[in-house]
């Protein structure tokens, strides 16, 4: 699977992450000014780590290599979650949207990983 692609920013994992981080960057623009070093700030490390990760992984020679940046990537997705709960619940904004795109990022993620599983010797 990733061997056919030249680039990261031909995988469709990294473009739809991508797209994800910078609208995390746009919601949280407007959260509270004290929030700015604590969730704000790590809500949109988290959400540009799926993507940084991902394109660590991918040039990346051997297959466990790759998997250990991809399972990162995982971590950074699920971490991210959490933040974005946290916001949600905090009424900092509506992050309802986000959470399903997330969702979509950690399937296609896990599908890219699970194929790069099968195709390993």
């Amino acid at each position: 699977m990733a061997d056919n692609s030249q680039s990261f920013r031909d995988v469709l994992v990294w473009q739809k992450a991508h797209v994800f981080t910078l609208a995390v960057y746009r919601a949280s623009e407007p959260f509270p000014k004290h929030a700015l070093f604590a969730l704000t700030s790590q809500l949109r490390r988290s959400a540009a780590s799926i993507p940084a990760n991902f394109v660590e992984g991918f040039r990346k020679r051997t297959t466990p290599d790759k998997l250990k940046f991809y399972n990162i990537a995982q971590g950074s997705a699920d971490e991210c979650l959490y933040h974005l709960i946290l916001a949600h619940d905090l009424n900092y904004t509506d992050t309802t949207a986000l959470q399903a795109d997330l969702e979509e990022v950690s399937r296609l993620l896990q599908g890219y990983i699970n194929g790069l599983d099968r195709n390993s010797p």
